[in-house]
């Protein structure tokens, strides 16, 4: 978000990569399936948006990054167990992802699901137990809280509940936008409150960054919408149209790329004015 960690995001990847592959088993541990299954589902060339968020929004606070490693951490392996799921051909379905086959197609779905269910296991693990970054156990609880509500079923669970029982309904743009903040929005928002529970944090600023995780993750979620209806497979790195060959509610699919281009534009500029109150910088 800022100017100088725009050039350092490549560097926090790096750190974030090196972190989490420390927690991970060695594949030729047993059980080697599962530990590969793990290992292929987190380190495939996954952006590390929500790592580079999290220590974004702890810089906005004067907070070191570092601080927010067992964090960002736990929020990106999080990601990963819910795309995981997301993936198997009960839910969406989707055989590719970032380019490569998605984990149930690479290993199989039995040990998919079990791949998924370690990696959630795993993020609280670190959440829970490495202190080296903070060094206090109260800390520690707020983040498990925080994180956690951010993944059950009022988060990316129920999000994801919210998503197969809206296939094939026509939904208003209230009730889909609901969905996306839950399954997409809850986790972001984590990620932008986790520095908060560092230090006191003035009200309008947590408003602030509960405002921009917000409207950035129905941005991020329409905008999703948008590259699927347009692209090709190659293009998005999963399959092409799976969305609208599963009846799912989409916002293209129920108002338009038009409406869902400035919907799109109308979110990052409240994105950009929620974060007004961190000064020229933000």
């Amino acid at each position: 978000l800022m100017t100088l960690f725009r050039e350092k995001t490549s560097a926090y990847i790096e750190e974030i990569n090196d972190y989490i592959e420390n927690w991970l088993s060695d594949g030729q541990i047993p059980p080697n399936n599962l530990h590969q299954a793990m290992h292929y589902s987190v380190m495939n060339g996954g952006k590390r948006i929500r790592p580079l968020l999290t220590f974004a929004a702890a810089r906005s606070l004067n907070i070191d990054h570092k601080m927010l490693m067992p964090a960002a951490a736990s929020i990106e392996l999080l990601h990963c167990f819910s795309l995981v799921h997301d993936d198997l051909p009960c839910m969406d379905d989707d055989d590719l992802r970032r380019g490569r086959p998605s984990t149930h197609k690479a290993f199989d779905e039995a040990t998919a699901v079990l791949a998924a269910d370690a990696l959630l296991s795993l993020a609280f693990e670190i959440l829970s137990s490495d202190l080296s970054f903070n060094g206090t156990k109260e800390i520690n609880a707020s983040l498990v809280a925080l994180i956690a509500n951010a993944t059950g079923s009022k988060g990316i669970t129920g999000g994801q509940a919210l998503d197969l029982n809206a296939e094939g309904l026509v939904l208003d743009q209230t009730e889909l936008e609901h969905i996306y903040r839950q399954k997409t929005g809850q986790l972001l928002r984590a990620c932008v409150l986790s520095p908060c529970c560092f230090i006191d944090v003035e009200l309008q600023k947590t408003t602030a960054l509960e405002r921009y995780a917000d409207a950035i993750g129905l941005a991020f979620q329409i905008k999703d919408d948008i590259i699927e209806a347009e692209g090709k497979t190659e293009e998005i790195g999963k399959s092409s149209h799976s969305d609208i060959d599963r009846a799912k509610a989409t916002f293209p699919k129920m108002f338009g790329l038009s409406h869902s281009k400035n919907r799109v534009d109308d979110l990052l500029h409240n994105a950009k004015d929620a974060l007004s109150v961190f000064g020229k910088d933000a």
